[in-house]
């Protein structure tokens, strides 16, 4: 079964004379344990393709399947529970970390366990194991503020994967990050797919940080005009 199943997805805003269209007839699958990219230029319809996935942006026609959940058919389902099925089902790596400045590491993945009403001690639990599993448990308790940008985006990292969701979206995970560490970065989502056994797809316009997908999709104005699946090579840097 696919963890992402998206059927001819379209979002268009306003009506009549004033609509634009961002993203048109797109169709993509994401197995478990696969790292997939959209990638483009700014623009051209990727982000509003990833959140329209997230659960974020509703589509205008289309529809998306989460880990067997039909989300969305011409529409949101009826009935839906969209932020309950965000919190359980999807974890969001951004441009820029979004850490809370007041919270320290730690906190800061414990506060994504605790709202899904995870007890504190067993919040705490979780989130050492994370961060240390992400080698930064020497940082738990250091504050936004006094982390790298590497750091900070592998916190971010921590709490995205806090609740152990079958689906990761990433919109310009490396953005903000030299090259080494972009790649750094690339890697360990790759890792993290394998062994979580996760779906990542990650929207990015940095052709140099591709090159551990499985597979690709191009998005130009508005609709995907063409995929590549790509073998994936050993990690050339450190995670």
């Amino acid at each position: 079964m696919y963890a992402i199943e998206v059927e001819k997805l379209t979002k268009i805003y306003g009506k009549g004379e004033t609509a634009v269209t961002a993203i048109a007839d797109a169709t993509l699958h994401v197995k478990p344990g696969e790292l997939v990219a959209i990638l483009g230029p700014s623009g051209s319809g990727k982000t509003t393709l990833l959140t329209s996935i997230g659960l974020i942006n509703e589509p205008t026609h289309g529809k998306v399947v989460i880990d067997g959940a039909m989300v969305a058919d011409e529409g949101w389902t009826p009935g839906l529970d969209l932020k309950r099925l965000r919190r359980e089902k999807l974890g969001f790596i951004f441009q820029h970390h979004n850490l809370i400045p007041f919270l320290s590491a730690m906190e800061n993945v414990m506060i994504a366990l605790e709202i899904n009403h995870l007890s504190r001690s067993e919040a705490k639990s979780r989130a050492t194991e994370l961060l240390t599993a992400l080698n930064i448990g020497h940082r738990l308790n250091s504050y936004p503020t006094a982390l790298s940008g590497g750091e900070a985006q592998r916190v971010a990292i921590a709490r995205a994967l806090a609740n152990k969701p079958k689906v990761i979206l990433a919109d310009e995970p490396t953005a903000a990050l030299d090259t080494d560490n972009g790649k750094n970065v690339m890697d360990l989502l790759k890792k993290l797919a394998v062994e979580n056994h996760s779906a990542i797809l990650v929207v990015t316009h940095d052709h140099r940080m591709v090159e551990g997908f499985d597979r690709i999709f191009q998005v130009s104005d508005g609709r995907i005009s063409g995929e590549q699946t790509i073998k994936y090579k050993q990690p050339m840097y450190a995670v």
